[in-house]
């Protein structure tokens, strides 16, 4: 099993636009500092899921046939962009999975075209996609999101973005489970409040509740990359970066 990261940005992506801050004058320099929208490539036995579609590039990253399906954690513009193109290609239907969430995204549901919405996924209910079993994972956030847990040859593997903290029974929920890696949103430094999103005072508390084997992050913010210009993370916790490759 091998989680790939597409993107590992905020909703304002690094650089952000007008910024001159020293995180995104690097990014501007530097194409391997640059993070585009939250996103993952899921690859088990020779089939490919992707995690999010909020890359506006997808119908060039990936021609027909060579994804499975698509994971949807929620409904916000910068998790599902790209697939306002995708879906009027013309392909054979491509199943997408998500959280029940009746307003989704402006018209894709109305006009999903070639997006085959199945039924909403349910809270910690089991699916069997091929050779990986993923179980939803409630997430807390401002619409309704779940991170997923991916099962394959004895490994597995959480993806927890976007959340604010976690629901104690997701908590709890992986506590029993204590996965070989744990891929979670860290939006902001330690000490700075965020409504939707973890900083790294809240994702270090989920590491110790859950107790991963490896931990990277997600989601990270020009602020979060400021930070790291001058500050260390603990031991056992690595910043995640776009393409990077996580096997297990």
């Amino acid at each position: 099993m091998k989680l790939q990261l597409l993107g590992t940005a905020d909703v304002r992506q690094v650089p952000v636009y007008g910024c001159d801050c020293r995180a995104c004058r690097r990014a501007r320099r530097e194409p391997a500092a640059v993070r585009r929208p939250c996103s993952a490539l899921l690859a088990v036995a020779g089939e490919r899921y992707l995690i999010d579609g909020g890359l506006s590039d997808l119908c060039e990253r990936f021609p027909p046939g060579t994804l499975q399906g698509i994971l949807l954690t929620h409904y916000h513009m910068d998790h599902v962009q790209g697939l306002f193109h995708l879906r009027w290609g013309k392909a054979e239907p491509l199943p997408v999975y998500g959280p029940d969430d009746p307003d989704g995204c402006a018209d894709l549901y109305k006009h999903p075209g070639m997006l085959s919405f199945q039924p909403p996924l349910e809270p910690f209910q089991p699916l069997q996609l091929g050779a990986v079993e993923l179980v939803p994972l409630p997430l807390a956030h401002s619409k309704p999101t779940f991170g997923y847990l991916f099962r394959a040859a004895g490994s597995s593997a959480a993806y927890l973005t976007d959340t604010k903290g976690l629901p104690p029974e997701t908590e709890r929920f992986l506590q029993q489970q204590s996965p070989d890696l744990l891929v979670i949103d860290c939006s902001s430094p330690p000490g700075v409040a965020n409504r939707n999103h973890n900083n790294l005072d809240e994702v270090l508390a989920i590491r110790r509740a859950v107790n991963p084997h490896r931990l990277v992050l997600t989601h990270l913010s020009h602020k979060m990359d400021l930070w790291l210009l001058d500050n260390p993370l603990p031991a056992g916790v690595v910043a995640g970066h776009d393409g990077m490759c996580l096997e297990l």
